[in-house]
């Protein structure tokens, strides 16, 4: 038996013990590494540590870090009350208020986990005060920043396009932009009637009711004032700079994160004592041991044998459904404009034939390999379950698990229909 369909074995059995035996993936994932790669790939020590994702886990450690002092400190509760008073006490709105701003973040060119590193928290913090589905704001935060990721000037727009202008294939920036705008768009609609956001609104109305008196429990939205002191500016104002770095300076995210939390850390240790505790250190073992064995995938060959065998496909539309589906499973556990880097070529050959439209079949690839990030084993999808309040962590795992599946299972055959089977471009 080959390396390639061995290290697929270890992945299913890896799948099925984390789900039967509760016994965390990523430990699970960092044997099946050492396992796969030095007994069937034939790598040594430093070529399986080579795919440990060092940048990842310095974003998640940074941000769960600065956002438990920012909660301690009272930040994440002015924030909250602020953003509820902007929309006028209407808590409907904010899950789409956290949609238009990430996707405003990556539209003007933040890397799409920069955007939900920084949105993210926010939104599950509100999620946790004002009882929302944490599934749906942080769905909303993931497919905002995917919404607006494809912009003719923002990072992953710029990527694909250079990759499609590098390879000589036909192609439309706004087509690819309003494609993953519209994707993301429909499925945050279809989410936010499913999870309830219709009995937001309707709650709402029950607390606005004659003379302002509020039924719930909590205290009305808008009239909630929270002093602002001093180490509530100073964190606010590294967020400030967390944005500004990132964005108009292009600093690493992760370590920018990490330095604002340490220096605030610094001012006032007496209130960020028990940060560090709080960090989400099983989702960060759960995500550095998965991608840390995905990479062993892909330097043993397997990532391009499952993708040359779809390319050997004698039919154009089948092979470009498969390389859509194939899209969308590997890039629920790895990079996404990585995997674009490599599909966006081996679809190379069938669109020469003239029979594919260049045109969708981007546009679909693309939409199959980036909506998917919402999956748990993703940064986006990560950084959800990081940051996540007030949950019962296993079972909101499972949840975003069941839709990432869901999302990997659909949204490529949609992208199909509707991008490739019209014969776009």
């Amino acid at each position: 038996m080959s390396a390639q369909l061995i290290s697929i074995l270890v992945l299913v059995v890896i799948f099925a013990l984390a789900t039967t035996r509760s016994i965390n993936m990523g430990a699970l994932a960092f044997a099946g590494a050492f396992l796969v790669g030095t007994l069937a790939g034939g790598l040594d020590t430093d070529g399986i540590f080579a795919g440990f994702p060092g940048d990842i886990f310095v974003v998640l450690v940074g941000v769960t870090y600065l956002f438990a002092i920012a909660r301690a400190n009272g930040t994440t509760d002015w924030l909250v009350a602020a953003a509820v008073r902007l929309v006028g006490g209407r808590i409907a709105l904010i899950p789409w208020v956290m949609f238009v701003v990430t996707g405003a973040l990556t539209a003007i060119g933040a890397v799409s986990p920069a955007a939900c590193a920084i949105v993210a928290p926010i939104a599950l913090g509100f999620a946790a005060r004002y009882k929302i589905s944490p599934l749906l704001m942080g769905a909303m935060v993931v497919h905002g920043a995917q919404g607006g990721g494809f912009s003719p000037i923002s990072v992953y727009g710029s990527i694909v396009n250079g990759i499609v202008e590098r390879n000589h294939i036909a192609g439309s920036p706004v087509v690819l932009f309003f494609a993953s705008l519209g994707m993301n768009l429909a499925i945050a609609g279809v989410l936010f009637v499913v999870l309830g956001g219709t009995k937001l609104r309707r709650r709402q109305l029950v607390n606005a009711g004659a003379g302002g008196a509020g039924t719930d429990e909590e205290p009305l939205p808008h009239e909630q004032r929270i002093p602002l002191d001093g180490p509530k500016i100073v964190t606010l104002t590294g967020l400030i700079a967390l944005v500004v770095g990132t964005l108009v300076f292009d600093l690493d995210p992760g370590l920018t994160v990490i330095t604002v939390a340490v220096l605030l850390s610094v001012a006032w240790p007496k209130t960020s004592r028990s940060a560090v505790s709080e960090i989400t250190w099983p989702t960060v073992l759960l995500i550095c041991g998965v991608l840390t064995y995905v990479a062993v995938l892909k330097e043993i060959g397997t990532i391009d044998y499952v993708g040359n065998a779809v390319t050997t496909v004698g039919i154009p539309l089948l092979a470009a459904l498969l390389l859509c589906s194939i899209g969308g499973v590997v890039s629920a556990f790895a990079s996404s404009v990585g995997l674009m880097g490599a599909l966006i070529p081996l679809a190379v050959p069938f669109l020469a034939q003239g029979t594919i439209g260049p045109v969708g079949m981007i546009a679909a690839l693309a939409v199959s390999a980036t909506m998917v990030d919402v999956s748990p084993f993703s940064t986006n999808g990560a950084l959800v379950l990081a940051n996540a309040k007030d949950v019962d962590r296993d079972k909101f795992f499972k949840q975003l698990l069941v839709y990432g599946a869901l999302v990997v299972a659909v949204v490529p055959l949609i992208a199909w229909l509707v991008f490739v089977v019209p014969n776009w471009g």
